[in-house]
């Protein structure tokens, strides 16, 4: 076992509840990488649900609705399967949760909002070549030269795209602020998703409660900050619940157990998938134009991926 592995397995059984066993396949099984790879497949779906869903519905108010979905999907599943014991996350893992789950979502909808859905779709999914940068500073881990060059390559893809945006000043006047809050979201996610190593054996199960707080924060902001909207129509309203019980429900769940249990180098080289099958999606819905930077972008964020996996390795 090296340092970085056996580092993370200090980690893992230092944070283990020693009363709630994990229910889900061993480490490294085939089931719990397919399981992980489901997670992406529904996260592809989470640019062209918030299109869909429309913007009528504000940021906050549209975290509290597909939180309240997704943390009662997750509180079920629990409960059918007899694992109310596994709800109860320590408070470093409620904590951690909570940032993760509130702050990326409140700020991926806001940008959504604000910006043209491919291009901040894209930006926003910079989290999983940050999560490889910033795990390069982990204890037993390094940083290294292919590390910058994919970071450098990521960061083109994001000019290029932001400076694509420059034409949509009409349709999207404050595209500049929602190109910030994509970049700021993708951020968020990757720490939480590294800072979740010291946490890594807590019961997937337990995402149920930080989703359920999320939502009842993101209730308290809306009524702060917004204007709570009527859902315009059913097509909205579908649209809300399907984000709740998909990427912002059972994907947690299926994300969580890929990562305590599956391939983890194999789903990273996957999670690259997302972006590019999610405006494949916007595209083919006619929810964005397909354009030479959006197809160059994702070129180039494929690329990263590649070089920053292989460093990974």
């Amino acid at each position: 076992m090296n340092r970085a592995s056996d580092l993370d397995h200090k980690l893992q059984s230092a944070s283990s509840p020693p009363s709630v066993r994990n229910a889900f396949p061993p480490h490294g099984s085939s089931m719990a990488t397919l399981l992980g790879f489901g997670a992406i497949l529904l996260w592809s779906t989470l640019a062209t649900l918030t299109a869909l869903k429309g913007p009528a519905v504000p940021p906050f108010q549209t975290t509290a609705i597909t939180f309240a979905v997704g943390g009662s999907v997750l509180l079920a599943f629990a409960v059918l399967r007899g694992r109310t014991r596994a709800l109860s996350p320590n408070p470093k893992a409620f904590a951690l949760a909570l940032y993760g789950l509130f702050a990326y979502h409140a700020l991926y909808f806001a940008a959504l909002r604000l910006a043209p859905a491919a291009e901040a779709n894209l930006i926003a999914s910079l989290w999983a070549l940050l999560t490889v940068l910033l795990s390069g500073l982990l204890p037993g881990h390094r940083l290294s030269a292919r590390h910058v060059a994919a970071a450098l390559l990521g960061l083109g893809a994001a000019a290029l795209l932001v400076g694509d945006i420059g034409s949509a000043a009409d349709a999207y006047p404050s595209r500049f602020l929602g190109i910030a809050l994509a970049f700021t979201c993708a951020f968020v996610w990757a720490s939480y998703s590294v800072l979740s190593r010291l946490v890594a054996a807590i019961p997937s199960e337990s995402l149920a409660l930080p989703c359920l707080a999320t939502s009842v924060l993101a209730l308290i902001a809306s009524m702060a900050f917004e204007s709570w909207a009527e859902v315009p129509s059913m097509g909205s309203w579908l649209a809300l619940i399907l984000l709740g019980v998909g990427p912002v429900g059972a994907a947690f769940l299926l994300w969580d157990i890929g990562m305590k249990h599956g391939r983890i180098a194999t789903l990273g080289v996957l999670a690259y998938a997302s972006p590019i099958i999610s405006t494949a999606l916007l595209v083919l819905l006619g929810l964005a134009q397909p354009s030479m930077a959006l197809a160059v972008a994702c070129i180039l964020m494929v690329t990263a991926a590649a070089l920053a996996v292989r460093s990974a390795n």
